[in-house]
């Protein structure tokens, strides 16, 4: 008996006080959380697009995407069969009832509180699209009373505002739904699971996604398969029940099991579930340089979730110019011989072409773009206190493009710097120093390698045969310094210098360096001087139209005075005509110098014409101590051999459609420190001081002093780029005049 009393009052007293908890926290939700005075105004629970990459034309390359995505798409494009499958399944009294079905909510309510936990479903359509878009606004950790009770009041709101149609709100529910995989919304969950637009589900893929809802980690097709299919006929037989497809419909589609793409071919109907899908682009190394430029200026998320539209300055004709070449050259050999190449125009900066190795997608080094370097660290260096900031890459970060190689070093392909530094400080081309096979300079020896030597030889000779000895002489003239600090502005990002460590084997090529560096680098010759730093983009606009980056219209920089960038080209022209690099001749103006790095580790061929410079590397990938030799017939590979050749096979196909243009006929060299620093104080200028250069004892090279020319020193400081022989008949510092650009 007194069981049965204990019973009774149990009953009542919760009978009683379950009314007056749930009376309790609907007052309480109104006293702590009160309500805004407008309906909530809705949105995704994230915000997170696919990055599309264009060429110059406006074809689509490549794609950016994190694991979380959304894709966009409009309220037609959704089919009316996953509608009906999603109400039939999450909310049968969607379009009757005022943003809470009361039925529903009190039977998940009475079991729940009984739970002392929120666990029963219950909820409308509204009142879900409620809680996913607003969850960020409330703030509330877990899933508590209050917080259902707000999420109640909030979607009996929204409907009664009238301010969204049942449409809209169904729309804009099921474009921010999870579904699994990192999918937010149907349009990238079509993406994800099935590989087409949502406009094309089928009835049985409409119920799959519909049944992934509740619960999308349980039902995840491609882990669960069995389950997945199991939700996926419940929901087909509440759309029967419904009333919403017929018994045809619905046995013909229940008959589509579920099937995983990998397994093969389905012995039968079958809904496929294809794996995550990894977007191939065409020309991988460049989009890759793409992405890490972008993210270096921008971030991670910015580049793979803002739903950016980036055009390239990519010439899909020169890109494949560029991969033929390379492949033609690496035919017959195997890994981890690699070769790469970049291609830059000059007038803009503009990359028009780059290839980072033989395979992006296979091999020991794959996903390594070998025509990119990344700076040293400072903790690489002995002492880098000692670092001179002016010759450091790491004083500008945003030049270099992280996550590439390592750089390798460029053997001779450097002494154009060290060219370029002497001729700034008034050296001539005319002067003579001694060219022996072997010189020692305090505790140094330097050897020629690619040149011969013995005798003497001018500035101009020792350049064209690739003296080594002659050029040891003429950095200590200039200075290391000096060398690095050319070397940095003209855009070796990887250039600085430390006492410790560098001396006068500086000259000779033993920093590591990005082949799209030395491109960009060589280009200031062919502008005159003026600098226009490396870009792959042409312009940069975010999903809501804002411009990130625009390079149409960017100014160039003077760093060399023209006159001395016009004298390095008309040396290295020879280079080409009669040195080193004659395999390099393409029947039109060219300037380039070759580059072998010691024992033949490392094999270089950097040239350009008015409108395109190129740089062309080979070695081995997994060392810098592996020689060159006996490749395709070649028992050493110098610079001026197979690169040589490969880098001919690319320019001739590059500028095959491209006017004939010439340099600018180079004004004498004089003593242009000595003007520039008379023109810094605004002093008189007396002209050149002149040098007495010395003869040697003879030899193969020529001598050909003779007294210096003077000419006026410059005064232009022009940022555009030079017309006629500087930038070509069709270079020049504008935008293209050609090919698809962003509004």
């Amino acid at each position: 008996m007194r069981r049965f009393l204990r019973a009774v009052i149990a009953i009542v007293v919760s009978s009683v006080t379950v009314p007056v908890a749930v009376a309790g926290t609907v007052l309480a939700s109104f006293l702590v959380l009160p309500l805004p005075a407008t309906a909530p105004t809705l949105h995704a629970a994230i915000d997170s697009q696919i990055s599309h990459v264009y060429d110059i034309n406006g074809a689509e390359i490549g794609v950016f995407r994190k694991f979380e995505q959304s894709i966009p798409v409009r309220q037609t494009d959704i089919p009316a069969v996953l509608k009906q499958a999603v109400v039939a399944s999450e909310d049968r009294h969607f379009y009757s009832h005022r943003g809470v079905d009361m039925r529903g909510t009190f039977r998940a309510l009475v079991s729940d509180l009984r739970g002392q936990a929120i666990r029963q479903g219950g909820s409308t359509i509204t009142q879900q699209y409620v809680k996913n878009a607003s969850r960020n606004d409330l703030k509330l950790p877990a899933r508590t009373f209050t917080q259902k009770f707000r999420e109640t009041i909030l979607a009996n709101q929204l409907e009664r505002s009238r301010r969204y149609s049942k449409e809209d709100i169904l729309f804009r529910y099921l474009s921010s739904i999870y579904l699994g995989e990192g999918a937010y919304g149907v349009g990238a969950a079509a993406e994800t699971y099935f590989r087409k637009p949502v406009s094309k589900l089928t009835l049985s893929e409409s119920a799959l996604l519909a049944g992934i809802i509740p619960a999308p980690s349980a039902y995840q097709p491609r882990s669960n398969s069995t389950g997945a299919d199991a939700r996926r006929r419940q929901v087909l037989a509440l759309m029967l029940e419904q009333g919403a497809i017929n018994q045809a419909q619905h046995d013909e589609a229940v008959a589509q099991q579920v099937w995983l793409a990998v397994r093969g071919k389905p012995p039968g109907p079958a809904t496929i579930v294809y794996p995550p899908q990894q977007r191939q682009t065409k020309f991988p190394y460049y989009v890759d340089y793409v992405k890490k430029y972008l993210e270096q200026r921008y971030g991670e998320d910015v580049v793979n979730k803002g739903g950016l539209r980036i055009q390239t300055a990519l010439d899909p004709a020169l890109q494949a110019a560029a991969e033929k070449s390379v492949a033609d050259s690496l035919k017959g050999t195997g890994d981890p011989l690699e070769m790469a190449l970049a291609s830059v125009e000059p007038p803009t900066g503009f990359v028009k072409a780059l290839v980072g190795g033989r395979d992006f997608y296979s091999g020991p080094y794959s996903q390594v773009n070998l025509a990119l370097a990344n700076c040293p660290s400072k903790s690489a260096i002995k002492s880098p206190q000692k670092i001179e900031v002016t010759a450091a890459c790491w004083d500008d970060p945003k030049n270099s493009a992280p996550g590439g190689g390592n750089g390798r070093q460029t053997g001779s392909a450097f002494k154009a710097f060290t060219l370029a530094a002497a001729l700034q400080q008034g050296i001539q081309p005319s002067k003579v120093y001694r060219a022996p096979r072997t010189i020692t300079i305090g505790k140094y020896t330097a050897s020629n390698n690619e040149g011969e030597g013995g005798g003497s030889a001018t500035v101009r000779s020792a350049t064209t045969h690739s003296i080594n000895t002659v050029f040891v002489q003429m950095i200590q003239d200039v200075g290391v310094k000096k060398v690095a600090e050319m070397a940095k502005k003209l855009g070796i990002n990887t250039a600085f210098y430390t006492p410790e460590i560098h001396g006068l084997s500086y000259t000779l090529g033993v920093i590591d360096v990005a082949p799209l560096d030395m491109a960009s680098a060589y280009g200031v010759f062919a502008t005159g001087g003026q600098r226009f730093p490396s870009t792959p983009i042409v312009k940069v606009v975010t999903a809501g139209g804002k411009v990130l980056e625009d390079n149409r219209k960017r100014q160039g920089e003077q760093v060399l005075e023209k006159v001395v960038a016009d004298n390095v080209t008309d040396i290295l022209r020879t280079v080409i005509d009669s040195g080193t690099g004659t395999h390099a001749n393409i029947g039109r103006p060219a300037a380039g110098k070759t580059g072998t790095g010691e024992n033949f580790t490392n094999a270089w061929f950097v040239g350009y014409t008015p409108t395109l410079s190129t740089a062309v590397w080979m070695g081995y990938a997994n060392n810098q101590k592996t020689p060159l030799r006996n490749i395709k017939g070649v028992p050493r590979v110098f610079g001026g051999t197979i690169p040589a050749g490969t880098w001919k096979a690319f320019m001739t196909a590059a500028l095959k459609d491209v006017p004939i243009t010439d340099f600018s006929e180079p004004a004498p060299i004089r003593n242009v420190a000595d003007a520039l620093e008379r023109k810094a104080r605004g002093g008189f200028d007396a002209g050149p001081k002149r040098g007495v250069t010395a003869t040697g004892d003879g030899g193969p090279y020529e001598v050909t002093p003779g007294a210096p020319v003077a000419s006026p020193p410059p005064t232009t400081t022009s940022s555009t780029a030079p017309s006629g022989g500087g930038g070509g008949d069709d270079g020049g510092g504008g935008p293209p005049t050609t090919g698809f650009i962003f509004p």
